[in-house]
């Protein structure tokens, strides 16, 4: 496994913050349950509304959580002052998410200085998890304008 090193001491608070602020995420209603270095944890309870037949989660719903996941991992490594932005990400969803939640992993692969290469991969279940989505997520990573 590899080990990054992050380059903003603030990182742990400032990811969640960020993302939360987001109105598509305050939407979904997930919460970080883990922020680490090039790695992040989502947990999305089940809603209806994010529902299709049978109270299976809907795939776009997987796609979103499995973005806001390897994004914030890679979010992690930025410097201060920097944000990313999804540019391209892959989805195959591998079973039908069904339960209370489904947990999203997300992790970088490969950091760069303009590219980052991520990816989450989502479970469900409550005692034995079961991998239902995995996700190959490129990142942008973008200077903000000084103020």
């Amino acid at each position: 496994m590899t080990t990054w090193q992050a380059v903003n001491p603030d990182f742990a608070d400032l990811v969640p913050a960020v993302v939360l602020s987001m109105p598509a995420a305050q939407h979904l209603g997930f919460e970080f349950t883990r922020v680490d270095t090039g790695a992040v944890e989502l947990v999305q309870p089940h809603r209806r509304e994010l529902t299709q037949h049978d109270g299976y989660f809907q795939a776009g719903v997987l796609g979103a959580l499995a973005d806001f996941a390897a994004g914030s991992a890679a979010g992690t490594l930025l410097p201060p002052g920097w944000v990313n932005m999804t540019i391209d990400f892959t989805v195959k969803i591998l079973a039908p998410a069904k339960g209370p939640t489904v947990l999203a992993r997300g992790r970088v692969i490969k950091p760069g200085a303009l590219i980052t290469i991520a990816a989450a991969d989502l479970f469900t279940g409550d005692e034995h998890e079961t991998l239902c989505a995995t996700a190959l997520v490129t990142m942008r990573n973008i200077r903000l304008a000084q103020q």
